[in-house]
């Protein structure tokens, strides 16, 4: 994964007025934090974060003073109508260090003829993988697969160097056999051996 790089600026104000004239300006208000240090309140350009973290998991190099720091998304929260975003908490990650994420389940394939239906478990499986090496996503070939298959967890091949970060037995997809209704003939034979008799 590449690396994303963004300046910060240090906010030195706090407070509904001041996020609402930051958002006004552009930026986004972010706390970054992580490692034992105390947090840092930031202002992010709102544009370039917004693309940044189109990418799950996105690796973000922030220039803060002068400094490089690499951070990982916590937790955006967006506007409920507009969907933008409001403000972002960013954790601290070095290189080389292992990390707990959650990677977005793709599929790929066509499963048997009969109209079954693929149940996604997990949108996202929880992997452990190095900071600056994490995987976008995951895809898994569900190609005939019939009613009642499922694929686990310890069934998905990993990227080098990830490691699951759930039970290996864990049902990620599941393929559900399809509802087959009585026709309509039967139905309404049914109905009308089941009716009382008129006298």
């Amino acid at each position: 994964m590449s690396e994303i790089r963004l300046s910060a600026e240090v906010r030195t104000e706090f407070g509904k007025g001041s996020a609402r004239r930051a958002r006004r300006a552009g930026l986004v208000p972010a706390v970054v934090y992580g490692h034992g240090h105390t947090p840092v309140h930031l202002n992010l350009p709102g544009h370039d974060l917004m693309l940044a973290l189109k990418t799950s998991n996105a690796l973000i190099s922030l220039s803060i003073d002068g400094k490089q720091e690499f951070v990982l998304p916590k937790a955006v929260q967006r506007d409920a109508i507009k969907r933008t975003i409001k403000h972002v908490d960013l954790i601290l990650v070095k290189r080389g260090e292992k990390v707990t994420v959650e990677i977005p389940v793709h599929t790929e394939g066509e499963l048997a003829p009969g109209g079954n239906l693929l149940e996604h478990v997990l949108n996202a499986l929880p992997v452990e993988a190095e900071a600056t090496h994490l995987p976008e996503s995951v895809t898994v070939s569900v190609e005939g697969l019939e009613a009642g298959a499922s694929i686990h967890a310890k069934d998905i091949t990993l990227p080098a160097g990830t490691t699951l970060a759930v039970d290996g037995d864990t049902v990620v997809l599941q393929v559900i056999g399809a509802q087959a209704e009585a026709p309509a003939e039967e139905t309404e034979a049914a109905e009308a051996t089941e009716a009382p008799a008129e006298a």
